[in-house]
């Protein structure tokens, strides 16, 4: 019996195991109520464990994936066409969020009386920012997960390494070993996904449940049917079938494992690991662009983020009664852009950034952090809808520049993953 129940099991592809694990535990968490808190453990757990890969992935598989280069122009343009992509999918992001905000106005009539105020930290300024890239110490940076920094000590330790020639032979290819050995540590993890978004997804219906969105009903549906438009108009047609030229389907087919997975963590960094699996083995994206832009991506590309404090710029407006000009809107783009691409890849994390674009509007910092007091509570089924964007902007930005870069398998991204 058992035996044939593990052969089933295992003969359901991946992404249908969590598909099925995410629907049974939303219906487990809506009748099990507050007490669902006691399994929340097994999700924690698997948190914990995709979290564990996080740093030395993307130190390793990002030097492997430039010490992999041959030519050190080619990592230039890898580099600069990821990095325009991404401004276009952050642009369409928060033109999708401004579109909607203006025609659904999410925050016409709200009562924020029952809100409790939050501190909010003081916004960091665009220089400290780009000073603490560069790490005082590389290996302190990894012991407390600075994630912008490992990227850069990363990069410049793999473009050593092509710089080493001959002599650097044998750290590339040690670097590729690592790669490859953690690609299949992930695989060994993946298999606990199931259980760990069922326990997390049954956590977030059974203590925030369905009346959590009454008093947020407009605006939830503004964060969903946002990103949704911006994977489907964005990222789907724009991106993948009209600059690489691909067909969507087997784009978003594949991405489904991922894709669950940052529904139910909230974290873009914590399924980095998957990001790259599913590149790789699914996408047929090789190593070299998977490896550069990925791990780049997880950190700066915030296309759900940006859609998000955008609505929430509007919604903010809106519930304070402060009219809005041109020059409003022109500045919500560009603080916006900057706060997202600022923001850290872990759960709720945009909200407490939102004070730098509510100033620009006139929202008062009190008024700010009662904003932030009021959505708090019911953050994190939003924060799970505007994940989503933020890695699957990733993996469309990454198949396009290896469709350019002529680093695509295209019999691997046409075929169906077997896993």
């Amino acid at each position: 019996m058992m035996r044939v129940l593990f052969g089933w099991w295992f003969g359901v592809t991946l992404w249908k195991r969590i598909l099925l694990a995410l629907v049974a535990g939303g219906v487990a968490g809506y009748f099990w109520g507050p007490d669902v808190t006691q399994i929340k453990w097994i999700g924690d757990l698997f948190v914990r464990l995709i979290r564990m890969l996080v740093v030395p992935i993307i130190f390793v598989t990002l030097s492997a994936g430039i010490a992999s280069i041959p030519n050190p122009a080619k990592l230039g343009s890898i580099g600069i066409k990821a990095f325009l992509l991404f401004i276009l999918t952050t642009t369409g992001a928060i033109t999708i969020g401004l579109v909607l905000g203006i025609l659904l106005q999410p925050g016409h009539g709200v009562d924020l009386g029952s809100a409790t105020p939050q501190t909010l930290a003081p916004p960091v300024s665009v220089t400290d920012q780009l000073i603490s890239i560069i790490p005082l110490n590389p290996i302190a940076a990894m012991v407390e997960g600075d994630v912008l920094a490992i990227i850069f000590f990363a990069i410049l330790f793999g473009s050593g390494v092509i710089l080493a020639g001959e002599r650097g032979k044998p750290i590339a290819d040690a670097l590729q070993s690592a790669s490859e050995a953690l690609l299949g540590a992930t695989r060994i993890v993946m298999e606990f996904a199931p259980f760990g978004v069922f326990a997390l997804v049954a956590w977030v219906m059974g203590t925030s449940g369905p009346q959590a969105f009454i008093s947020v009903f407009g605006l939830a549906i503004a964060v969903y049917c946002g990103c949704l438009l911006h994977m489907i108009v964005v990222q789907g047609v724009l991106v993948v079938r009209i600059l690489a030229n691909l067909p969507m389907l087997p784009f978003f087919r594949d991405i489904v494992d991922a894709q669950m997975v940052a529904y139910s963590t909230s974290s873009s960094a914590a399924t980095l690991p998957v990001t790259l699996r599913v590149a790789e083995e699914n996408l047929g994206i090789k190593p070299a662009v998977a490896s550069s832009i990925l791990p780049l991506g997880a950190t700066v590309n915030m296309d759900g983020t940006a859609l998000f404090v955008t609505l929430m710029a509007l919604f903010s407006a809106q519930a304070f009664g402060i009219a809005l000009d041109e020059m409003d809107y022109a500045m919500i783009v560009l603080t916006t852009t900057l706060v997202s691409i600022g923001a850290a890849s872990v759960p709720s994390a945009s909200l407490f950034l939102l004070a730098t674009v509510l100033g620009v509007i006139g929202v008062s910092p009190d008024q700010a952090a009662l904003i932030v007091g009021f959505i708090l509570p019911f953050d994190r089924i939003l924060d799970m809808a505007r994940t989503v964007p933020n890695i699957t902007g990733d993996l469309a930005v990454s198949l396009t520049v290896a469709k350019w870069e002529d680093e695509l398998e295209l019999e691997t991204y046409h075929a169906k993953p077997t896993v």
